[in-house]
């Protein structure tokens, strides 16, 4: 299977004030095209051996795939988790004009 162009990165903060640090901070640094934030989520995890839970915030960020190991290296640096939630999914799809806009607006 060929390797996806674009991708949708998942961000998890512990904050509204982190998630818009880290939105800006990705969107300055044209990283990312453009982040969606959802607020309130509730996450169930383990974490040191117990089952922990923690009301979070969700970034849903949209980008080209080649700039992945720079978002994961720049989150890492300002995020207040040791572990931080930074996954991402292939975009195998879409509306192309929205797939040109992508490209047309990280670096």
């Amino acid at each position: 299977m060929e390797e996806p162009k674009y991708i949708v990165v998942f961000i998890t903060t512990g904050s509204t004030e982190e998630a818009q640090h880290i939105s800006r901070i990705l969107l300055e640094q044209r990283k990312v095209a453009c982040v969606n934030t959802i607020p309130k989520v509730d996450s169930l995890f383990w974490w040191e051996d117990k089952l922990d839970s923690a009301q979070e915030n969700l970034l849903i960020a949209k980008t080209k795939a080649s700039l992945l190991p720079e978002i994961i290296n720049l989150v890492k640096k300002v995020h207040s988790y040791d572990v931080p939630e930074i996954i991402a999914l292939p975009i195998v799809g879409g509306n192309q004009e929205y797939l040109e806009w992508i490209e047309q607006s990280v670096a």
